[in-house]
């Protein structure tokens, strides 16, 4: 008996080691309508603040990345959303945090509760935004999506 239970705890040491390890997962919504897009102006860190970004937020520990993008949304632009298909590669925050992009639709009024401010652009002017920079690395396929739009 004592040589399966140290056995056994390493296998169980090496998973919560390799849970404390995975990837934080941060979702952002590419909401396209009227080939216009929705882009949403940060509030904070300080350093981040007054750029633009897609809107959305971290995967919490049991949602998937459409639970988890629906969640955020509505928490921070007050609208419900079907989930779409993703949208460009993955983009790496650092050694364990990933962005990652969807397509979303809503019918319903975006308004910003946890932003400075959101508003609608065109692909003309998506190359001016001051972006946060992890987002800009989606701006070809989002000039694609804004021209698949019309």
């Amino acid at each position: 008996m004592g040589d399966q239970m140290a056995h056994s705890r390493p296998s169980r040491e090496n998973s919560r080691a390799a849970s404390r390890f995975r990837a934080v997962i941060v979702v952002a919504g590419a909401l396209i309508a009227d080939a216009r897009l929705l882009v949403a102006q940060r509030n904070r860190p300080p350093e981040l603040a007054g750029l633009w970004e897609l809107p959305g937020g971290k995967v919490a520990p049991g949602e998937t990345d459409a639970q988890a993008l629906a969640r955020e949304l509505h928490e921070e632009l007050g609208v419900t959303v079907t989930v779409g298909e993703k949208l460009g590669e993955d983009v790496p925050l650092s050694d364990t945090v990933i962005l990652r992009a969807y397509r979303v639709s809503t019918d319903d009024a975006p308004h910003a509760h946890d932003h400075h401010a959101v508003r609608w652009v065109g692909a003309a002017e998506l190359d001016d935004l001051p972006w946060v920079p992890a987002d800009r690395a989606w701006l070809a396929e989002l000039t694609a999506a804004l021209a698949q739009s019309r």
